[in-house]
């Protein structure tokens, strides 16, 4: 009997946190995937991955990390495109950034006294193909909550 190698989406499965014990990591991803396929207007399947090794906390603000393939698609879908061509990674919408600001902060206000891990990543599947999204938070569940009041607060 011989053994195939593992896809790309089993590694990532069995890459992933065991369990979902973080209401802030399991609640953000699914909002995350709604987000996504709402604003993309077609189906985005999220898996939370485990952050890079060594993932430091930002300051002042999350720091979104966008691969160029999400970047691409962003500005595709939204300017109607109906598939991708070319490459955005040197440009990120600050609609996207927004988008995902707001996302977050209303799973953060959501779960009081969660306590945020440095980073996350999730890998993002769509019919385009795939792209990785990962954020560096805040250190401090107070500089967290209010960052995030003030996300609300303003709209963003």
């Amino acid at each position: 009997m011989q053994l195939l190698a593992l896809t790309s989406a089993e590694i990532a499965f069995l890459s992933a946190p065991a369990g979902e014990s973080d209401p802030v990591c399991a609640r953000f991803t699914r909002k995350l995937a709604q987000t996504l396929t709402a604003r993309l207007q077609l189906p985005v399947q999220v898996q939370l991955r485990r952050a890079p090794e060594g993932a430091e906390f930002a300051t002042g603000t999350p720091r979104w990390a966008p691969d160029g393939t999400l970047a691409t698609l962003w500005l595709t879908r939204r300017l109607g495109g109906q598939r991708m061509t070319g490459n955005a990674s040197s440009f990120v919408p600050k609609s996207l950034l927004l988008t995902l600001d707001a996302s977050l902060a209303e799973c953060w206000l959501d779960a009081p006294g969660a306590k945020p891990p440095p980073a996350l990543s999730w890998q993002l599947e769509t019919p385009f193909g795939a792209a990785t999204l990962g954020v560096q938070l805040l250190p401090e569940p107070t500089d967290m909550t209010r960052w995030a009041r003030e996300v609300i607060r303003h709209g963003h």
